[in-house]
């Protein structure tokens, strides 16, 4: 292996064993999982709860709570429950 592909490979191996400079509340780090989940919910009940609405729509924040009510409203027994957990 050549020196510089070793000591490139050495630097970026060495950065990512560090701990992550990132301070983020419980609180925050709690609203980023329910936009992921709610981002995988939409795409996953998009044929049932989501079809009028373009696929590619961004899922925010702010969005978390009318995700989970579409669920409840228009979804099966599953979305139900994804929706209510995105409540909590």
């Amino acid at each position: 292996m050549d020196a510089r592909v070793k000591s490139y490979l050495s630097e970026i191996g060495r950065k990512g064993g560090q701990r992550s400079r990132r301070k983020l509340s419980s609180q925050e780090a709690l609203g980023m999982v329910k936009v992921r989940e709610a981002k995988r919910a939409f795409k996953r009940f998009y044929a049932n709860c989501f079809w009028s609405y373009d696929r590619n729509m961004r899922i925010t924040r702010d969005d978390v709570t009318w995700v989970a009510e579409q669920l409840m409203r228009h979804g099966n027994r599953e979305a139900w429950y994804v929706g209510n957990a995105l409540c909590r």
